[in-house]
């Protein structure tokens, strides 16, 4: 490992004399925990992540992006369905015998819980999950299955870190933080040398966001390698706390977070991994939770891909271009974990977003062979009806009509206005605030 001054020798030893955590906010040469994350660093925790984690495919999206040079990072694909188990692994690797005995503690409801879990037990080590009680039973099942004992904690987030924190300091046990960790942080940038190896020549990478570790070390690493790469972050714009915190040159705490990329709603970003982040990443840029959806669908679709939010919102951020996609770009399909029971609702909020599927509200007159004319103009349109209400109750301008509220998949937004057209042309009046 490089040694950056002399200076840093008091960050090694008093590494090396105590037990984490450590308070580096308080730790008078904190800017050396900075310097100790090499292109070396990365390297070694390649090497120790061979025994495992798999080398994730590097795959071109010509479906999605007929026009451009566009490649997806399968992370989505990893061992545990996400590229937390680098990070994780990579850094209890590095405890020592006094600290593994002790055990591992983490809180996570989701990937990070997985990969500690399975990192844990790879290396025989004993790990303890905090959980947020409401957190999805799937998750609280697989991380079971990898071999962690798991304590459900009432309340949120929040309340579950707290929990943890109280364990560790009656324990012993150390934390594994999610990502304001250098070792965490170099067990991510490995996925950087794996895209360099293979694409040595590429000229952008679009990374997910949310507390910064994943970023912080892709762009660490990358920049290392082939400073002229690209590296972009993503945040979804209902939890953009590093992209607040990077505007307003300080760490900022969001009061709250809403988004269906629950792998990526932080409130507040890491101290190191904003300094990183800051000084590596060329940009950070949001997305909506519709552009999200639209993006899960598209690689469900084109690539036969399962994404998570998280995992996806690299990939909205190309197909919306909200960033430049010159040259060879690569998008980090971060996570594939995404829980079966919202899955459908993501689908058809992509389906509405991109005009494949639509309600249409038409006032008739309540009298026989009403409903049957506007069926046979929808399907003559080439439509498909997949629900129907029929409202008797009438308004308040005309008691004897009625409402049908029909929806129907479509091919496009287009298309949509083609029926809503001829539906008026043949004397149907349509309502809502479009109309």
């Amino acid at each position: 490992m490089h040694i950056p001054s002399v200076l840093a020798v008091d960050y090694i030893l008093f590494f090396l004399s105590t037990e984490g955590p450590w308070d580096l906010d308080n730790f008078p040469k904190r800017e050396y925990i900075l310097d100790m994350l090499t292109l070396d660093t990365v390297y070694q925790a390649s090497f120790t992540l061979k025994e495992a984690c798999r080398t994730t495919d590097l795959i071109r999206a010509p479906r999605m992006f007929p026009n451009k040079e566009v490649y997806l990072k399968t992370e989505n694909l990893q061992t545990t369905g996400s590229f937390k188990l680098r990070g994780a692994y990579y850094k209890i690797s590095k405890l020592s015998e006094a600290q593994k005995k002790k055990g591992v503690i983490a809180c996570s409801a989701g990937n990070h819980a997985q990969g500690v879990a399975l990192a844990a037990a790879r290396q025989g080590i004993d790990a303890l999950i905090c959980i947020p009680e409401g957190a999805p039973i799937s998750k609280v099942e697989a991380t079971r299955g990898y071999g962690a004992k798991v304590e459900l904690v009432k309340g949120v987030y929040d309340d579950a870190y707290n929990r943890a924190l109280e364990i560790m300091k009656e324990t012993g046990r150390t934390m594994i933080h999610p990502f304001n960790d250098p070792d965490v942080i170099a067990g991510q940038g490995t996925i950087a040398l794996e895209i360099l190896q293979e694409m040595p020549d590429a000229d952008n990478i679009i990374v997910p966001v949310g507390g910064g570790g994943l970023l912080a070390g892709v762009a660490f690493a990358a920049k290392m390698l082939s400073p002229k790469v690209k590296v972009y972050g993503v945040q979804a714009a209902g939890a953009a706390s590093m992209v607040k915190s990077l505007h307003d040159g300080k760490i900022e705490t969001l009061p709250s977070v809403s988004t269906i990329a629950d792998g990526i709603a932080v409130k507040c970003p890491g101290d190191l991994t904003y300094e990183l982040c800051s000084k590596y990443a060329d940009d950070i840029v949001t997305v909506t939770d519709d552009e999200t959806a639209v993006a899960i669908l598209d690689m469900m679709e084109n690539q036969k891909l399962v994404s998570e939010g998280a995992g996806a919102v690299a990939v909205a951020a190309a197909l919306f271009n909200k960033i430049p996609l010159s040259g060879k770009t690569v998008c980090l399909v971060s996570g594939g974990n995404i829980d079966v029971t919202i899955l459908s609702r993501v689908i058809n909020r992509a389906l509405i977003k991109e005009g494949r599927l639509a309600d249409i509200t038409v006032e008739l007159q309540d009298k026989p062979g009403q409903l049957q004319d506007v069926s046979s103009i929808v399907a003559s349109e080439g439509a498909n009806v997949v629900g129907v209400f029929h409202d008797k109750t009438g308004n308040e301008k005309n008691l004897t009509n009625c409402t049908l509220r029909i929806s129907m998949e479509t091919r496009d937004f287009d298309h949509i206005a083609e029926i809503k057209a001829k539906l008026e042309r043949n004397g149907f009046q349509l309502m809502g605030e479009n109309h």
